[in-house]
């Protein structure tokens, strides 16, 4: 029965689609459960400096890998075509500007996972979660760059157009994407790999105050000038009567 399974048609062809899933309605139910959570704990009390200095790289760092990895896997290879964009020229804008922002984001992720192992007042309200997530993006991030190795041999944009075709295909439902990326080297496997477990876990850690900073301009465009406060309670107090005027003596 098992005889033509291939790993890889599990990872790269039904794991994205189970990803996303898990992405889109466990960040809606926990948004609608339990709004109180959503947030990223501070902690800045603590260790200051080293918090400011990881905070900043860190940020800075893995918000250009995003947009980056954003704009380069889903433009579509025509819109490249049609500008002229020579495919060499794109990959060597994938490697130096993405090589340094991965090398700021893992120095910044150093200092914030040191911090947050390190500190016993920050560990003891540190979740499971909350280290697992550093942890995987620590090791998602030294993925990235060691595979820089392999993307200096493919220098002609070969590699990094499959890359494009894959993520394309698995948007628009081609069952059959995975097929492009199933030979290329175990390190970008592995570096999607962990991007589908990062992805899969967004919902439940505090990875979800993402979202809070890329809507807080349209929130508060929307909806300018009051809070709007959610109660925890079952059921509403009761109303208080208003107190009876006494006559004046």
């Amino acid at each position: 029965m098992f005889e033509n399974f291939d790993i890889n048609f599990l990872i790269f062809g039904i794991m994205p689609y189970a990803a996303l899933t898990i992405l889109v309605v466990g960040s809606i139910a926990r948004y609608d459960r339990d709004q109180y959570t959503w947030k990223s704990s501070s902690s800045q009390l603590l260790r200051r400096k080293q918090l400011m200095w990881g905070s900043i790289l860190f940020h800075v760092g893995i918000i250009t890998i995003f947009f980056g990895h954003l704009v380069g896997l889903f433009t579509p290879v025509w819109v490249l075509d049609a500008l002229g964009v020579p495919y060499a020229l794109k990959q060597w804008m994938a490697v130096i500007i993405g090589g340094p922002a991965g090398i700021a984001a893992l120095i910044g992720g150093t200092l914030l996972l040191h911090r947050r192992l390190t500190e016993p007042r920050i560990r003891a309200t540190s979740s499971w979660m909350d280290i697992t997530i550093m942890v995987l993006i620590w090791l998602q991030l030294a993925i990235g760059l060691l595979t820089i190795t392999q993307t200096l041999q493919h220098m002609d944009g070969s590699e990094m157009v499959r890359f494009m075709s894959w993520s394309q295909s698995i948007v628009t439902w081609n069952i059959n994407a995975w097929v492009t990326v199933v030979d290329v080297h175990w390190l970008y496997k592995l570096h999607i790999f962990l991007g589908l477990i990062i992805t899969a876990l967004f919902p439940f850690s505090r990875l979800v105050h993402m979202v809070s900073g890329f809507a807080a301009p349209v929130k508060y465009l929307t909806r300018p000038g009051y809070q709007i406060v959610r109660s925890r309670r079952g059921k509403a107090l009761p109303k208080r009567s208003a107190p009876k005027s006494t006559p004046a003596e």
